[in-house]
């Protein structure tokens, strides 16, 4: 009897992941900020200074070097804390930061901060997030929040840097 109990439970299990599918959520934002790459740049590699500026990354802790652990606080416009734990993914110096993690199929989420310089000189910061797996089905991602939290850290970055 628990033989049948436990293959009707991994039918079950099964059966949710086949018709949920792999799903995805790709969350785009932008911002033009009147200052050179390498000045965003350094503003947002010092993630020790998060706390002073950011409102939605509200704090981060770990080592800004790739591979390393780090904790994510995040306060969302709804009022929602969440803690993240990724690694960070890739830093390419004046061009790109990136953390993610989690297990490919399952939940995977990858953060990037793409940094370009506009002909005109500025610097628009591309500020994206792709989730991905079956599991995002069940979590709590509401798109148009996380959006919405990405647009104030990308205005209050912004402020920060202009009014210097």
């Amino acid at each position: 009897m628990k033989h049948i109990k436990y293959l009707f439970s991994v039918g079950i299990l099964l059966v949710v992941i086949a018709t949920s599918g792999c799903s995805n959520i790709s969350i785009r934002t932008a911002v033009e900020i009147n200052a050179p790459k390498e000045e965003v740049y350094a503003v947002l590699a010092d993630i020790d200074r998060y706390p002073d500026w950011n409102p939605y990354h509200r704090k981060i802790e770990g080592e800004f070097v790739e591979g390393a652990a780090l904790t994510v606080y995040v306060l969302r416009p709804d009022g929602k804390e969440v803690e993240v734990p990724p690694h960070m993914m890739r830093i390419v110096e004046n061009q790109e930061i990136t953390w993610g993690g989690g297990i490919k199929g399952v939940f995977y989420g990858v953060h990037s901060f793409i940094l370009e310089t506009t002909s005109g000189g500025n610097t628009l910061l591309k500020h994206n997030e792709d989730f991905s797996g079956f599991a995002i089905t069940f979590a709590d991602l509401p798109p148009d929040v996380i959006a919405d939290g990405y647009h104030q850290m990308n205005i209050a970055l912004k402020k920060l840097i202009e009014e210097k």
